[in-house]
């Protein structure tokens, strides 16, 4: 991937962008292969590439600029806005909503938040993109100072944007380096971006996570799904279910699903998905960990965790040792954490593991192993 941003020393987001395509791929699958190097026995499925470009269905935009010439992209050391409207690793109708965003800033009069100076108002712009087309798009203020002003000019975005079907305002009050608030305040009669991914319809609010990669991801919940056939259990969990990608790809009609998210936007996502497919999966928002000493449903027979970088923890680590759980999909994005993890629990050994690309030009990848308990 050309990219002259990079070439000029404005972004080097993408750290790995001088190295070929295939190169990254050999290079991250040999380097998860090493961490995991105490289990000689795993058996190491091919590696899921991505598109080396055009692959993000998010854009994570910092506001900056003025008013009359606002810029979207990163702040450089001085605090001053990099546009990078045309970043090549957005998807295409990512990258073609952006300028639309940007007349949008102007017209709604959105004073772009000045980082050095602590003043003005528009922070972030976050805009997703569903494998349909349809667009959420989120305005991060530092305020409600300039709420009407959104509301007014909001029907001339929506005749400018089409497919933008979900708008909202977060409101982040605070001047530290965080992305989104806590409060939300949607604009739009639809709440939800719905996510066609293979035959699952997921729900995404505003808050909820979901991965970067549309493709990557489908390949994921799919290699998911097909360990978790290949084992049939009759009881289920997915902790860290976020949206219920995993939980709502390993459905069927004599299997028990549980799902445990401590995000509750998640969840409410995750809830409709499963109400409107009408397939048998319960979800709850609370902590992981939590949940796994304190249930009273009893043991699973397969447990899927998807955990942030850190990793799931001695805590939660430990009791699935000790549980009678015969079977763990783990899905990391760190497999530093992820060998860290495996170690305490001797008993789940490692029996299958496959690198999914989820973040081309990076160092960075996803990766899935399936675990069964030595008897």
């Amino acid at each position: 991937m050309d990219c002259h941003h990079f070439d000029a020393g404005r972004c080097r987001s993408c750290s790995w962008l001088p190295r070929a395509y295939d190169d990254q791929l050999a290079a991250k699958e040999q380097g998860c292969r090493d961490l995991l190097a105490p289990w000689s026995d795993l058996e190491w499925l091919p590696p899921v590439a991505s598109r080396p470009e055009r692959f993000r269905n998010k854009a994570k935009m910092v506001v900056g600029g003025t008013v009359d010439a606002p810029t979207l992209g990163i702040l450089d050391p001085a605090g001053a806005g990099v546009d990078l409207q045309d970043c090549g690793l957005h998807e295409p109708p990512l990258r073609d909503a952006l300028p639309a965003l940007a007349a949008f800033v102007t017209r709604a009069g959105l004073a772009p938040y000045d980082v050095p100076r602590r003043r003005g108002e528009l922070k972030h712009v976050l805009a997703t993109v569903s494998p349909d087309g349809e667009l959420m798009v989120r305005f991060v203020l530092r305020s409600t100072e300039a709420l009407s002003r959104v509301r007014k000019h909001l029907p001339t975005l929506l005749a400018d944007l089409p497919t933008l079907v979900v708008a909202t305002v977060n409101l982040q009050p605070e001047h530290k380096a965080v992305l989104e608030g806590p409060d939300e305040i949607v604009l739009t009669e639809r709440q939800t971006l719905r996510m066609r991914v293979n035959d699952v319809d997921l729900h995404l609010r505003p808050q909820s996570f979901f991965q970067t990669n549309t493709e990557v991801a489908a390949a994921l919940y799919r290699q998911g799904r097909a360990w978790v056939d290949e084992v049939a259990p009759a009881r289920l969990w997915d902790l860290y279910c976020g949206v219920g990608g995993f939980a709502l790809h390993a459905t069927a009609p004599d299997r028990e699903v549980v799902g445990i998210e401590v995000s509750a936007e998640a969840v409410a996502s995750a809830e409709q998905s499963a109400r409107e497919a009408g397939v048998r999966a319960t979800f709850a928002a609370g902590d992981a960990t939590t949940y796994a000493a304190r249930s009273r449903r009893g043991q699973p027979d397969l447990v899927v965790v998807n955990p942030p970088r850190r990793g799931i923890g001695a805590d939660l680590a430990g009791w699935l040792e000790a549980s009678g759980a015969g079977h763990l999909v783990y899905s990391s994005c760190n497999a530093t954490t992820l060998a860290r993890d495996l170690a305490a629990m001797p008993s789940l050994r490692p029996r299958r593991a496959r690198v999914l690309d989820m973040f081309p030009q990076t160092g960075h990848y996803e990766v899935a192993v399936l675990l069964e308990r030595e008897a």
